[in-house]
């Protein structure tokens, strides 16, 4: 996980602009929407269980549907997709083996021109 300068607690995995198929900078939530809307850059922020005060500085930046950032802050969605104006919002169920035993989990994920935000619930591997 990033350093927490701003207090977060961990929910920001990471958070990056790439270019090329490169990354070039890790960013701060309030550079992702600039960073974003430039031609040469894409930029992916992996949050995980974040709160709703995290979601919604994300959710301005990219001008994220308020129906869609309220199920990513909500675990238990039924897996979907959905397409707001010009960005998808997508709902996975997760799987993996832990001490031998299943344990699920939910990855949201928003994906529009230059990003994509994934939100992760519960076990999920990267």
């Amino acid at each position: 996980m990033r350093d927490d300068p701003g207090g977060l607690g961990g929910m920001i995995v990471n958070c990056a602009a790439y270019c090329g198929g490169r990354r070039v900078a890790d960013l701060d939530v309030d550079q992702i929407g600039a960073e974003a809307a430039r031609e040469d850059r894409f930029v992916w922020i992996g949050l995980h269980e974040p709160d709703e005060d995290l979601l919604r500085r994300v959710q301005r930046q990219f001008g994220l549907h308020d129906l869609a950032v309220e199920d990513a802050h909500r675990a238990h969605q039924r897996p979907k997709l959905e397409i707001y104006g010009d960005s998808v919002f997508i709902v996975l169920h997760t799987a993996q083996l832990v001490e031998k035993k299943i344990a699920y989990g939910e990855t949201h994920l928003f994906l529009g021109q230059g990003y994509v935000v994934s939100v992760r619930h519960g076990p999920s591997l990267s």
